[in-house]
């Protein structure tokens, strides 16, 4: 019964944004989708009026929405990562040194 009250409460409710971990809504999304579609047109659009001996620009990345992970989330995994290969790299070095 209360989960059933909880799913009809409203998306900018202070259960919702909790439940959520954001307080987003869908004009929200709307108005980030708008950005990042006007960025590309406005690359595509600079790239064909460029000067042919120019290179063309690089399209833009779209913008952060929430459950993106955050830069430091992102360099961290990298990190995380290496790691993990550098140590994979080693054992297998090891293995091999000893045959």
């Amino acid at each position: 019964m209360l989960r059933v009250l909880v799913e009809n409460l409203p998306p900018d409710s202070a259960t919702a944004r909790a439940n959520n971990g954001h307080a987003w809504q869908a004009l929200d999304y709307a108005a980030a989708d708008t950005r990042d579609l006007l960025a590309l047109l406005l690359t595509a659009f600079v790239n064909a009026n460029r000067d042919p001996k120019k290179p063309p620009m690089a399209y833009p990345k779209p913008g952060w929405r929430p459950g993106d992970p955050v830069p430091e989330e992102r360099a961290a995994a990298a990190e995380e990562k290496e790691a993990k290969a550098r140590a994979a790299y080693e054992h297998i070095l090891a293995a091999t040194k000893g045959d």
